[in-house]
């Protein structure tokens, strides 16, 4: 039956369907950041200040995570649209494997790096302090993050959208329940001020992870794991990390982006990268929700290339084109129309508010320009054509942004910081356009 729906199903209702789940577990995988800042907010402006500059770093994170069980997911549904169950069966294993492994190594290097990273953004001892006592619990999120990720992207690749949203959902009702009540000490719960925050996100990730290995191993999938498969099989391995690369680039130049924008900010005020660590999480929400809808596109996508129906990969990109590009209007159309009520959710200052509702609106107009770039990088993602969408996900957030920071920077300061963003995804989109055309 699978098959077939893959093969032969409508393939708006199909798209529908597939990425509805995904869409919605993205939107709450990427709340829990915004969740932490609106709690904090309320301490102080300083606590704010420090969750974004955490922001990169917890980005980061998630962009290892995403980008390996991407990659798992796409090698995953290749497999079975070829109907190559054992090789689907033994990749399932590896990277059950490989999250674990992977999570403890970034949770070791968060813990020796971060220090020496937040140094670089601030010499205001109350926000370096509290940078460390937030991140230092934050990194033991790694291996939960990674594993339930893992375990959601491979259920996806099978066709099972709805199990991976109730397991993300149950993280995200645990964080935003147990954030007031730790941070603010209410009831018998400690007063634990910006740890609570971090406690609270960690928490939510253990519980998605342990739901999420109760449904891989407690219910019937289309994929079994057998930890007798996982052998130095580098061929998958290298296959993994080869297709999550791009998707692990999207996510990781994200933190990228806040960092060397931070670099900016640094010379104007602490207000202005609070500021911008907020606005970011409210873009990043948007902006992952598409990514929500890509992982219900890409495995279609990558599915029928697997099984030579080129029409319905090219009728799932123009779908998924659509629908993409209207999420990212309604959200620029949010940010347009109620900047004011945004900075709200983050207790904003008469400073912030001085330049920021300006800044809000003057980024988001690059929103639809950013959707569309980024389907055409999963339309080349799904085709093997991964070069050129390794190539639009570093124009659209490296390549071009630096310059154009450097000059509008120049031309027309911090204001022109903001104007870089809109500018960027432009020509991004342009570029993507003719990338199209070429084959």
């Amino acid at each position: 039956m699978k098959d077939d729906k893959m093969r032969m199903g409508s393939m708006r209702k199909l798209l529908i369907t597939m990425s509805l789940p995904p869409l919605f577990s993205m939107f709450l995988h990427y709340s829990y950041n915004l969740i932490d800042s609106a709690f904090v907010a309320k301490l102080s402006e300083d606590a704010l200040t420090a969750v974004s500059l955490s922001f990169p770093l917890t980005t980061l994170m998630n962009a290892c995570s995403v980008g390996l069980g991407v990659g798992a997911n796409v090698l995953i549904a290749g497999f079975l649209g070829e109907k190559e169950q054992d090789k689907a069966n033994r990749t399932t294993a590896i990277g059950l494997v490989l999250s674990v492994i992977m999570g403890a190594l970034l949770n070791l290097l968060v813990l020796v790096l971060m220090q020496r990273y937040f140094r670089a953004f601030t010499d205001n001892e109350t926000v370096y302090t509290l940078c460390i006592r937030y991140m230092w619990i934050c990194a033991f999120m790694q291996i939960p993050n990674m594993v339930h990720i893992m375990i959601q992207k491979i259920l996806q690749a099978t066709g099972n959208m709805l199990s991976p949203m109730w397991f993300q959902i149950a993280g995200v009702v645990l964080n935003l329940t147990f954030d007031p009540l730790l941070i603010f000490g209410i009831g018998p719960f400690p007063r634990m001020e910006i740890e609570g925050a971090a406690v609270a996100t960690v928490m939510g990730y253990v519980v998605s992870m342990i739901l999420a290995l109760i449904q891989l191993f407690g219910g019937k999938q289309a994929v079994t794991v057998s930890f007798r498969d996982v052998h130095p099989d580098w061929k998958i391995v290298g296959k993994i990390f080869l297709f999550g690369f791009p998707s692990f680039i999207m996510n990781a130049l994200s933190s990228l982006t806040v960092t060397i924008t931070n670099l900016f900010l640094v010379y104007y005020s602490e207000t202005a990268i609070a500021f911008f660590g907020a606005y970011y999480k409210v873009q990043q929400l948007i902006m992952m929700t598409v990514n929500g809808l890509i992982q219900g596109c890409l495995p279609v996508m990558r599915y029928n290339y697997g099984a030579g129906t080129p029409d319905r990969v090219r009728s799932a990109f123009r779908y998924g084109t659509f629908y993409a590009c209207f999420i990212m209007g309604v959200g620029m159309l949010i940010v347009l129309l109620f900047p004011s009520q945004v900075l709200d959710l983050f207790s904003a200052s008469s400073e912030m508010r001085s330049f920021g509702i300006g800044a809000e609106r003057l980024m988001s107009i690059g929103y639809i320009f950013c959707g569309l770039t980024t389907m055409i990088a999963t339309y080349f993602q799904a085709v093997e054509r991964i070069s050129e969408s390794i190539i639009l996900q570093l124009l659209r957030q490296l390549l071009i942004l630096i310059p154009a920071m450097l000059i509008l920077n120049r031309c027309l300061s911090l204001t022109g910081i903001w104007l870089s963003f809109p500018v960027t995804e432009i020509i991004s989109c342009m570029i993507a356009c003719v990338l199209l055309q070429l084959k």
